[in-house]
Order: C-alpha cells, then structure tokens, then sequence
C-alpha cells in the first residue's frame, strides 16, 4: 500500500466521516426536544453509546478493569463531558437554531486553550489570541442579529446563548482533563465507556429530579435519532477522533471545528428556515475565518472536537 493510500484511509477519511457526522448532530438534535424532556433524551443516547463503547474497547483488547484512579477520571468526564456539555447544548435548543449553537460552540477552542495555558503550560500565540478575537466579533454579529430578528424573544436568545457557552467550558473542562498524563495513560475506549456510563447515570439522575420519570416518544424518527446520536454521533466518532488526533496532531484534527458550523448553518438554512443576511454573512465569515487564522499557527495539545 502506497504512503498517500495508507494516510488517506488513516487520517483523510476518519476526517471526513467524523466531520460530516458532527455538522449533521445539530440538526438531529432539534427533532429529540419533543415530547421527552432534553436530559432523558441525552441519558439513553449515553446509555446505548456506553454498552456499545464498551464492546468497542472489548474487541479492540482493551480491559475494562481501570481501576479507583482510572473511574474517577471517568467519573470526572462523564459529569463535564457527557452531562454538563450535552445537557446544556441540548436545551440551548429550545432557544436558538441549532446552525447558531453549532456556530458559538465552534470556539471552543478558545477556552480549552486558555485552561491548557493555565494548567499544562501550553501557552498560546499573539496570533491565536487576535483571531480569537476576531472570531469573538463574528459571533457577536451573529447574536445581534438573533435580536433584530426576534427583538421580543431577547430573553430565549440570552439564555441559548448562555447554556451553549456552559456547555462549551464543560466540554473545555474535559479536553484538558483528557489531556493530563495520568488521564492519557488509560487505555482510550475503555475511559470512553466508563465516562460514557458515568454520564448516563448522572444524567438520569438528573432528569428525574428535574423532570420526573423516564418519557418514552412513540416515534421511530425520534429513535432513530437517539441510535444515531448514539452509535454515529458518539461511539464511531470519537473511535475515529482520537487516533487522528494521535496521528497528525490535534492542531490539524481541530480544523474539524471550523468545518462542523459551516455544516450545521447548511442544515439549519434547509430545516429550520434560517434567514441569511448581510449581518450573517459578516458574522460567520469573521467567526470561521477568526478560527483558521487561529488554527493557522496554533501549537496547542488540547483537543476539542464539536462533538454534538
């Protein structure tokens, strides 16, 4: 097998695969805030994606058996990543199109390499920093806009805005978490199924304090959205994430982050009516240029994929 073969089906169609599943989510996401509440939706995606990580990690030759230190780590994961991230971003829904929660939650790598800086020493460039802000600017643009279009639902904007910003730090939370030495150490997939487990069991317990019992939707649609966020969305992606990630680098793989909005916004603009206009436009190009300028140089070792 040639070199560009073997790069291709390593690294060029991993990326492909788990760049398009990631814009896609967003979407998918919408059609689950019906008649279960946000947080029992979440808890049987994790639930399902937790027993299959685990036969994942299985087949790979991983052993579950990790230890006390290895399931508070995952413990630890499970409550940022797979509770506090996708609780928020799914009830972020409820209030903003989901192409503009994809859009604000493309910076995440914005506060993961901040933590990075402050706790692993990965300091980041002058560059990184004035694109950061640039890509800050085009996301204001685009919240300016929610308030000219929807001028009497200011509050629902706000507070869509704001959980998609709690659950982008709990996702920063984790990447740098993840990327500490004695979290790297564990074997991948089996910390995936335990964080996975460890998240499904908070957020049941969550969604029965907040919400009350399990609800169950009747609709195929709606499981077949949970299966896909589950095994798509969740166990193929990150299984394809990580060893691209350990591969070219998460510097590159985080390109994914400036391709998943750009996805998100194509589905919103064909599913949910999203109104493009100049201000839009201005806003999206400053908010995904802003992130490749910062790509461009960045050296950071945190990755931070848009895993919706």
């Amino acid at each position: 097998m040639t070199n560009n073969g073997s790069t291709f089906r390593a690294v060029t169609l991993p990326f492909i695969i788990f760049t398009a599943i990631w814009g896609s989510t967003w979407i998918v996401i919408r059609d689950q805030l019906g008649t279960v509440p946000a947080q029992w939706s979440v808890t049987y995606r994790f639930v399902i994606a937790a027993i299959a990580m685990a036969l994942v990690a299985n087949w790979k030759g991983e052993s579950l058996r990790i230890g006390t230190r290895g399931m508070a780590a995952a413990a630890f994961l499970g409550l940022t990543q797979f509770c506090i991230n996708f609780n928020a971003v799914y009830l972020a829904e409820r209030h903003i199109t989901s192409g503009v929660v994809a859009t604000v939650f493309a910076l995440l790598l914005i506060p993961s390499s901040l933590m990075a800086w402050a706790l692993l020493g990965h300091r980041p460039s002058l560059r990184f920093a004035v694109s950061s802000l640039v890509a800050v600017g085009g996301i204001g643009l685009l919240f300016v806009h929610e308030l000219q279009e929807h001028p009497a639902d200011r509050a629902q904007i706000a507070a869509g805005i704001g959980l998609t910003l709690v659950g982008m730090l709990g996702a920063s939370v984790a990447n740098v978490v993840q990327a500490r030495p004695e979290v790297r150490r564990f074997p991948l997939y089996a910390i995936l199924a335990w964080s996975m487990a460890a998240g499904a069991l908070i957020d049941g317990a969550i969604a029965v304090i907040m919400t009350g019992p399990p609800v169950f939707d009747p609709r195929p649609a709606y499981w077949f959205g949970v299966f896909y966020l589950a095994l798509l969305a969740s166990v193929l992606t990150f299984s394809l994430y990580y060893p691209v990630v350990r591969r070219i680098g998460p510097g590159k793989a985080a390109y994914s982050s400036v391709l998943v909005p750009i996805i998100a916004m194509g589905f919103s603009t064909a599913f949910e009516g999203y109104r493009w206009t100049a201000l839009t436009i201005a806003g999206a190009i400053l908010a995904l240029g802003g992130m490749v300028a910062a790509l461009g140089r960045n050296r950071s070792k945190i990755a931070a994929p848009d895993a919706a």
